[in-house]
């Protein structure tokens, strides 16, 4: 009859499979495999009973007060268990080894160089299985933060000497530039028990611009002469243009002596004179991107809705033959672009504002008003975009936007805060609120007697909200071309 085994010769048998377990363990940490789901179970129930058959022999043998129930480890049966482990170890250990090199996968990327902000936008992979075997492969591309990808993974079996396209739809949340370091995949071992983590280096930059929706809505709405439905009105003109443009269909807002009643007989509709504006006036844009530009409005910061409005006025005044040029600026002057005529200034300045952001830092009036007065001496419309909240800035821009006054014709646009005008709009205010409504009462009134006073010292103003800014600035502009103030 075969004797139990002791602790120590048990410790003696098991202690022959932890060199093969050390073993794997290490191959696995060198091939960056971990282990799967079905390896857990494999494992789990051997190692159970192993265990079990271990730890309770001792205590059964040493309390039991019958025989029957004493169940003795021999050299038999512990020959059994570790015959089971080792098949497991070596099961693992050939799995393991059996997944494809890294060397046998290429991956190519094809993604948009240029992309709009908010805009969904196609990304393509391609992957060519250059090994014999069917591949299991999860993958995963190094999507930035500021961006959305449908699906966030990708998943395919790909079989030997073959290649596959996949691709995934893009949205980008925040412009600037961003670049695409990896691509991230987990390929399968043949049984399934290992999965191997590789990283492909595959570094491709993607610049995200403002997006331009707005511009081909003003496009369309302005070949079919319903810019109203913008909020644009038609300015009404101080005298005439005797350029003659073009013909078009009357409409509400036309004057009835522009009236070409020739070709309104020949046609059978009302027909009216357009007539050009007068062309090759400048315009020149001031952004301010410091710290009063840093607040959001309706999901977007401050600058990011001068942007859109600066943009579209840039668009529009280019349309209209005038030059444009842009000066962007907050503790220094960070990019200057030189006015000049033609639809090729839009993309200089999307290049400027693409990557460009608010910065908490306090905004240099005067070093911006001096390079302005040192590199544009024509005089042209002046447009300075900001925020202002305390008397610090507020006083710096009335005294820089004055200065103006005479050799150019400035323009200070003010964009409001809403969550001080928000305080306003309870007529009958009760406890804490009152308090809320009476500060900011003070603000808005201290913003009133600004924006008086620059309006006596000959400087055009806007105050509006951030989200309300493209309308009210595009009609101040036609206002100013209407009554030839330039």
């Amino acid at each position: 009859m075969q004797t139990p085994l002791q602790g120590q010769e048990i410790l003696a048998w098991f202690g022959l499979l932890a060199i093969p377990l050390i073993a794997i363990v290490f191959l696995a940490s060198r091939r960056r495999a971990f282990p799967t789901r079905k390896l857990a179970w494999l494992v789990f129930l051997p190692v159970i009973l192993s265990t079990g058959l271990v730890a309770a022999a001792p205590w059964i043998a040493t309390n039991s007060m019958s025989n029957l129930f004493v169940v003795p480890l021999t050299t038999g049966a512990m020959i059994l268990l570790l015959l089971a482990d080792a098949a497991l170890l070596l099961m693992f250990a050939v799995d393991l080894g059996l997944i494809a090199s890294p060397a046998n996968l290429q991956v190519e990327r094809d993604i948009a160089r240029i992309q709009s902000l908010g805009k969904k936008t196609t990304v393509t992979l391609r992957l060519a299985n250059l090994g014999q075997r069917t591949l299991s492969i999860d993958l995963k591309d190094d999507v930035p933060l500021e961006a959305e990808s449908v699906p966030n993974k990708l998943q395919l079996k790909l079989p030997g000497l073959s290649r596959a396209t996949l691709r995934y739809t893009l949205r980008s949340t925040m412009r600037g530039r961003y670049t695409f370091e990896y691509v991230y995949m987990t390929i399968g071992s043949p049984g399934g028990l290992w999965r191997a983590y590789h990283r492909y280096p595959l570094a491709q930059e993607t610049q995200v611009y403002p997006n331009l929706q707005q511009l081909r809505e003003y496009a369309l709405l302005s070949r079919t002469n319903r810019l109203s439905l913008m909020g644009l009105r038609k300015a009404r003109r101080v005298g005439q243009d005797h350029d003659f443009e073009r013909l078009r269909d009357f409409t509400r807002d036309d004057n009835y002596k522009l009236i070409d009643w020739r070709s309104t007989a020949r046609r059978q509709r009302l027909i009216v004179k357009d007539f050009q504006a007068t062309r090759s006036q400048r315009l020149m844009l001031m952004l301010d991107c410091g710290r009063m530009m840093t607040n959001e409005s309706a999901g977007q910061t401050l600058f990011d809705h001068s942007i859109n409005a600066n943009l579209m006025l840039a668009h529009v005044a280019l349309s209209q033959g005038d030059a444009v040029g842009m000066l962007v600026f907050s503790d220094g002057v960070h990019s200057y672009v030189p006015p000049r005529s033609g639809m090729g200034q839009m993309n200089r300045f999307l290049h400027v504002l693409f990557d460009r952001f608010p910065q908490m830092v306090e905004s240099r009036y005067d070093e911006a008003f001096l390079y302005l007065s040192s590199h544009c001496r024509r005089r042209s419309l002046v447009v300075l975009t900001s925020n202002i909240i305390d008397e610090i800035n507020g006083n710096q821009i009335q005294a820089y936007l004055a200065s103006l006054a005479g050799k150019h014709l400035p323009l200070g646009v003010l964009l409001r805060d809403r969550r001080i005008f928000q305080h306003l709009a309870d007529p009958h205010p009760v406890g804490q609120e009152l308090y809320l409504a009476a500060a900011a009462a003070d603000i808005v009134h201290w913003r009133l007697q600004v924006l008086a006073s620059l309006r006596r010292k000959g400087v055009l103003m806007l105050d509006v909200f951030p989200e309300q800014i493209t309308a009210p600035l595009i009609n101040q502009y036609l206002e100013v071309k209407a009554r030839h103030l330039l």
